[in-house]
């Protein structure tokens, strides 16, 4: 058994199962000093969050890249748990898909594939059972008052452009604070024409606008 796990072919699906429990053990590391790992990376994550609005305005006359990779995030359920989560649930479904699928290959053809063929075919194959397990993780989550924030309560807060340039017609992803210190991304776009935010910029939402929110170029120094 360790002889097979250690095989050279094996080595993309060792190595996930190995991260899988250095992360676990550092997340229990760092808890058990007060500094949850999971919280910190979070904080950093340009295009996911603990509460990733992945809505988009599908009447947008043209599509872009960044809402392609905003709808593809939100398909495999990435944003709606921490990252650290998701990470793991994808480390531990590749890692034990890709053994078991070298083992079938090697009851039949009496040999592994080679780590590379072997790593591209069960990535395809895992994407959709790691949905699936993304999506129960999501569910069985805690609730609490730190997610359970009304959107409606993001007007008036200043949020970041974080993926793609915000133009008229044309929303971009932007992360923002609400009072429990959680952070959320969801779509926004200039209330104004003629006016464009560009990534790393500070705006000031205003109103709601279908599934995403029109902002203004922050001008406050005292809200940033």
């Amino acid at each position: 058994m360790i002889e097979f796990i250690l095989m050279e072919q094996n080595l993309p699906f060792a190595v996930s199962i190995a991260l899988m429990l250095l992360i676990a053990f550092l997340e229990g590391a760092m808890t058990a000093i007060g500094a949850g790992l999971s919280e910190l990376i979070d904080s950093f994550m340009p295009g996911s969050g603990p509460d990733l609005d992945v809505d988009i305005d599908l009447d947008q006359p043209e599509f872009s890249v960044h809402g392609a990779l905003t709808k593809t995030m939100g398909w495999l359920h990435i944003g709606k748990t921490p990252f650290l989560i998701i990470l793991v649930v994808f480390l531990t479904t590749f890692g034990l898909m890709g053994f078991g699928f070298q083992s079938v290959i090697l009851k039949i053809a009496g040999r592994p594939l080679p780590a590379l063929p072997a790593s591209i075919i069960v990535f395809i194959l895992a994407l959709p059972v790691f949905r699936t397990f993304a999506g129960i993780v999501a569910k069985i989550m805690p609730k609490d008052e730190t997610q359970a924030v009304e959107e409606k309560s993001f007007i008036g807060r200043v949020a970041v452009i974080t993926l793609g340039k915000a133009s008229p017609g044309k929303p971009a992803q932007a992360k923002l604070k609400d009072q429990f210190g959680t952070w959320h991304y969801v779509m926004i776009e200039p209330d104004i024409e003629n006016e464009e935010f560009q990534q790393g910029e500070k705006t000031l939402i205003v109103r709601r606008k279908n599934s995403g929110f029109k902002a203004i170029r922050n001008k406050i120094s005292a809200l940033d």
